[in-house]
């Protein structure tokens, strides 16, 4: 009844047997060393890889292929019934971030090399660390293990270890250095038989070896023993054998990239996603080799740099929000929550208070909280909302000394998730404290809050940032992200640790990432931005945001009702459309006007969350007015066309919403039998004539995409056609 996990490399995969034909039930992995910078240990995309029968249980966001109406095939998120919006504390894909360019990036490396390529470069990887192993060993060292990929370990005495370090670090090179004195050394591909040679000499402490590398190949064998070796074939479709040209491979990343709508085209309104400008001065400093090529675990004397930008961005945060210090370790939003849950249960243990485990969360909060709840092992109880869509005092009282034995915590987003500023924030949290609680606010709002207020200053003890929303990492389909956490002053001793580095309090939790700094790649980009706007431009950035969504709910509220405003008659930075009216009157939902916002050119707002039925649209600071008046003309315009039907003068099932999104394919169709114009199917208002963007598929089959989960992928031509 035990499942078996293995951890494994996917370049040693081209020539090792796999997990799974060992009858692994989990194969888990990193692609740090698979074409993506290794970035001081981050951002990268780790995986793991399942069993049919465990794919509900899989943290995370799941890929596969549907069709849509035309039965063309269609690529779709799937299992989406049992992500944290839907399933709350029951979800089983919470704490993690998708990583998705990450892994865009390792699978472009695949793509290019393909199986033959990938093979070659592991062969060679590999042949070079059984060269060194065998020179090592004929200079008298011990070489372990017997079987190995590209690393090896030395067992060397404490002295031994201690000049051969020296003599390395004198070179630029450093070893691992286990606690017994061991050494470790990895090889990889941009390795050579040259650094063989230099690291040869460096053990042997003179340039004289007494042999020729030449005569070291002879006596090595690059075949695995047998049960070892792989004989299955991997990386079979027709996208691994076709782009080993850099021209083709361009072409190839540029038709995928013009399916894309991103910010390039026209705004994303989505609704607490905050998808502001990303600059390109701001993701310049990325691509330096400076921050893109140190190991996580380089010695601190040659990180002085990182150091110092952790430091000042640790300040900075803390500033900004109000708190005595932060951990930048967290690598999203959801992980920031966990950290800071374990933080919070950390204290209350701290204290003898080990029975606190209820964690008071409002039915409007983000599905993320109870996910992250249920994940410290905390008891979710839900706090009920006014009709005002905010968190009813009352029933919080009521709930607090129900609990108060056991009261650990209170999680709140502030601004709430409806998008409006509660006036009575600071006495929920008084509530909480009372109780003896401890209150976590969600930064994922901080957007309407930098320069204005601070959450440690409303009475929050931790919260976590989201630099990938508010400090603007770009989402990057779904990372990477950053979620650091920021606490209270006497909870400082219980940030996440590391055990290689030093981090953290005397009763740190621990690590929650893997390297001691989350992703420490992409923080040069909030560094940037938070360094060029300073205090006055990250001020003003806010009070444009909010005055963008308030002008945007002012201009659409005679067609659309919206659904909560704060007690001053205006939302924060972000509004709820309410469409529920529309289904009734008309037949449509939120989606329609989601898929029909596509042949407008936009990317729709938030769909039916923090309300089913409806549309969180959050403009930002960075659109400036001209594009806030096209998504309110084209959605004025959508509200025109559901009056069509309401009046009889389209059909309820056959109209341009029903049958959005319009495809080239679609509306160029020899035959054309629909209620509408193609001009009005494909360009319903003027602006879209100059820049159109077409979708690649129309609606999809949603619950043929589950029914099918696996990637299986069509030919290319399938999606070319």
């Amino acid at each position: 009844g035990v499942l078996v996990v293995v951890a494994t490399d996917l370049l040693a995969l081209t020539i090792l047997r796999s997990p799974g034909e060992f009858g692994a039930d989990i194969a888990v992995g990193s692609t740090q060393r698979f074409g993506v910078p290794i970035g001081f240990g981050g951002p990268h995309a780790a995986f793991l890889a399942t069993k049919e029968e465990f794919k509900r249980q899989i943290p995370g966001r799941l890929v596969g292929v549907s069709k849509d109406v035309t039965g063309k095939p269609a690529i779709r998120l799937s299992l989406q019934t049992r992500e944290q919006h839907i399933r709350r504390e029951k979800a089983t894909s919470n704490i993690c971030t998708a990583q998705v360019l990450l892994a865009v990036m390792a699978a472009m490396f695949a793509v290019y090399h393909g199986p033959e390529g990938l093979r070659r470069i592991a062969e060679r990887v590999h042949g070079l660390t059984l060269l060194l192993a065998e020179g090592l060993r004929r200079l008298g060292f011990e070489v372990l293990p017997k079987v190995f990929f590209d690393t090896i370990r030395l067992p060397v005495s404490k002295a031994q270890a201690e000049q051969i370090v020296a003599r390395a670090e004198a070179q630029g090179i450093n070893f691992r250095q286990y606690e017994d004195g061991s050494l470790g050394l990895s090889l990889d591909e941009v390795s050579s038989e040259q650094e063989v040679l230099r690291l040869l000499q460096i053990f042997v402490g003179h340039d004289q070896l007494p042999f020729h590398l030449s005569d070291l190949a002879s006596s090595i064998n690059l075949t695995y023993p047998t049960p070892l070796m792989r004989v299955s074939p991997y990386l079979t479709h027709e996208v691994f054998h076709r782009y080993h040209s850099e021209h083709e491979m361009l072409r190839y990343l540029y038709r995928l990239q013009a399916r894309d709508l991103s910010l390039v085209h026209s705004m994303i309104p989505l609704g607490s996603c905050t998808m502001k400008l990303n600059a390109t001065s701001e993701m310049l400093p990325v691509t330096w080799p400076e921050f893109a090529r140190l190991h996580p675990f380089a010695p601190v004397d040659q990180t002085r740099g990182y150091q110092t930008l952790f430091r000042q961005l640790e300040g900075w945060l803390a500033e900004i929000a109000g708190f005595a210090a932060f951990s930048l370790q967290p690598n999203a939003g959801s992980q920031g929550e966990y950290s800071g849950l374990m933080v919070i249960r950390a204290y209350h243990r701290s204290r003898g208070e080990t029975h606190r485990d209820v964690c008071l969360i409002p039915v409007s909060a983000h599905g993320t909280n109870p996910a992250s709840a249920a994940m410290v092992g905390m008891t979710v109880v839900v706090v009920a909302c006014d009709r005002n869509g905010n968190v009813d005092v009352a029933d919080l009282e009521t709930k607090a000394a129900q609990y108060r034995d056991r009261l650990a915590a209170l999680m709140l987003t502030y601004p709430s998730t409806h998008g409006v500023f509660e006036a009575s924030v600071r006495r929920i949290c008084q509530i909480v404290h009372t109780h003896g609680g401890q209150v976590y606010i969600d930064g994922a709002n901080m957007n309407a809050m930098v320069g204005l207020c601070r959450l440690g200053d409303i009475g929050a003890d931790v919260c976590h940032l989201n630099l990938h929303k508010t400090f603007c990492i770009p989402h990057g389909g779904g990372g990477p992200g950053v979620g650091p956490i920021g606490v209270a002053q006497h909870l400082v001793p219980f940030l996440p640790g590391h055990p290689v580095v030093k981090l953290g309090g005397p009763q740190t939790i621990g690590p929650v990432s893997a390297a001691p700094f989350g992703s420490p790649g992409i923080l040069p980009i909030s560094w940037t931005y938070i360094a060029m706007m300073g205090r006055e431009g990250l001020t003003k950035a806010t009070q444009v945001a909010i005055l963008n969504a308030n002008y945007m709910a002012k201009r659409l509220e005679k067609y659309y009702s919206i659904l909560y405003r704060g007690d001053s008659g205006l939302v924060a930075h972000e509004f709820i459309l309410d469409l529920r009216e529309f289904k009734e009157g008309a037949g449509v939902e939120a989606m329609d006007v989601a898929k029909r916002l596509m042949d407008y050119g936009f990317h729709a707002p938030t769909v039916s969350f923090p309300v089913a039925g409806t549309l969180m649209v959050e403009p930002t600071e960075s659109e400036s007015k001209q594009e806030l008046d096209r998504l309110c003309e084209a959605l004025i315009l959508i509200r025109a066309e559901i009056q069509e039907i309401v009046d009889g003068r389209q059909p309820r099932t056959n109209n341009v919403l029903k049958n959005a999104p319009h495809t080239a394919a679609s509306v160029t169709a020899t035959e054309w039998s629909r209620p509408y114009s193609r001009e009005q199917a494909a360009f319903p208002a003027s602006w879209v004539k100059h820049s159109k963007f077409w979708p690649s598929v129309s609606r999809i089959d949603e619950a043929y995409g589950d029914r099918h989960l696996v990637c299986s992928c069509p030919p290319i031509e399938t999606y070319q056609n």
